[in-house]
């Protein structure tokens, strides 16, 4: 890692991507979707508003996430 941090995605390039969602999200929205970028990355939106700047992640931090939400880590506390 040489510690810089990659230029963000260009419109055209997000425009381009190809955003998955969960099979569980309902037609009315509120799901995050994603979309994998030629360089690994991992970037995030909302589709409730597309049109704002996706959250983009490297590929370890979204391994990461995903590991952690396998485990159950993110589920609300009682």
């Amino acid at each position: 890692m040489t510690g810089t941090t990659p230029a963000r995605p260009s419109v055209e390039e997000l425009a381009s991507l190809d955003w998955f969602k969960s099979s569980a999200s309902s037609a009315s929205g509120g799901c995050l979707e994603v979309a994998f970028l030629e360089d690994g990355r991992v970037a995030l939106r909302d589709n409730e508003d597309p049109t704002n700047p996706p959250f983009v992640v490297t590929q370890h931090v979204w391994r990461c996430f995903l590991d952690g939400a396998e485990k159950g880590e993110f589920a609300p506390r009682a």
